[in-house]
């Protein structure tokens, strides 16, 4: 039987020696600390699950990746911005960029609403990444961009992150099913200090692209949607540019990944086939400190049921694959 740990009052009083199956885990992202060999798990904290007045980013550490210590508050959704500290925050990842550390997380308005020329799936509002910083990984994150996401704001966006091609930062993210129907993955150049966007999205790919979605899907007269999600670019030994990403199929949700065929953002995408399925996914990759490439993700989707899952994985030339499941790690 899985585990639900008590968070009343946790965020007050951090705990030691946790297994992963005593933390509720979504979008979970690991920085791995050389310096301190360190390793940092963020997650998100929401006033339904923990002692929070406010949306938040929890932090955990551990020097072993098996006992952790946490959580400990790293940002609250501040007032006075574009975003509502009430109204949801999601996927935080932080990346070490020009000797700072910079938190990339999404925040929500419900009330800001955005004008359409049709209503997709309810009304649209205020959704996008926004990015905070911070002179050390335990900090407090300070919010740069107060007056809007870094995506454009008629947009609804999710899961930006970090990528450099060419030395030139962008922040590549999720264009909402909601809005448009068919998820796509958009990416934006980014000044080089990450203030905010200096031009406009390009496209990379739809999520319909993956052959594998509703396959098998019984014939109807309801919409069809595709979800974009969770995305995470990485280079393999021979300089192959592919993405971490996740959708659902009609068993759950999927943890799959995507190779540029030019090893550039631009393209063209080609699908590759899933690596994790059973209602799991929004994963990242990182390598210990002994060299071994890890994928952590959330199974299954739903909190606050949701935990972290670790993959052993291997790095080829043009991609990486599972290796095996590290029950050892994740206790699951």
């Amino acid at each position: 039987m899985m585990t639900i740990y008590n968070w009343a009052s946790n965020t007050s009083n951090p705990q030691k020696e946790l297994k992963l199956s005593e933390i509720l885990v979504h979008d979970p992202f690991v920085f791995a600390c050389n310096d301190t060999k360190t390793y940092y798990l963020y997650t998100s904290g929401s006033p339904r699950f923990t002692d929070l007045n406010r949306d938040g980013v929890l932090m955990y550490i551990s020097e072993n990746l098996i006992d952790w210590e946490g959580p400990f508050v790293v940002f609250e959704v501040p007032d006075g911005t574009w975003a509502n500290p009430t109204h949801g925050i999601w996927t935080p990842e932080v990346h070490l960029y020009q000797e700072k550390y910079f938190l990339f997380v999404t925040l929500h308005n419900k009330e800001s609403l955005i004008e359409a020329d049709f209503e997709a799936f309810g009304q649209q509002h205020a959704r996008g990444t926004a990015i905070a910083v911070a002179d050390s990984l335990e900090e407090p994150f300070t919010l740069i961009k107060k007056d809007g996401p870094i995506p454009p704001e008629n947009f609804m966006t999710l899961d930006g992150t970090l990528y450099l091609e060419d030395g030139k930062p962008w922040m590549v993210y999720c264009h909402e099913w909601i809005q448009i129907i068919d998820g796509t993955f958009e990416a934006i150049p980014l000044k080089s200090d990450l203030t905010a966007a200096v031009g406009e999205p390009i496209h990379l790919f739809k999520a319909s692209d993956a052959p594998w979605i509703y396959q098998e899907k019984i014939p109807s007269n309801k919409r069809t949607v595709y979800v974009s999600d969770g995305c995470q670019l990485y280079k393999t030994k021979s300089g192959s540019l592919v993405m971490l990403w996740s959708s659902y199929n009609n068993e759950g949700y999927v943890q799959t990944i995507a190779r540029s065929k030019s090893g550039k953002l631009y393209g063209p995408w080609e699908q590759l086939d899933p690596l994790v399925q059973d209602d799991s996914g929004h994963g990242m990759m990182f390598q210990t400190f002994e060299g071994v490439w890890l994928l952590i993700l959330h199974q299954p989707f739903a909190p606050p049921y949701s935990r972290a899952k670790i993959y052993e994985m291997v790095e080829t030339e043009e991609s990486f694959t599972v290796v095996r499941s590290r029950s050892d790690l994740d206790y699951a």
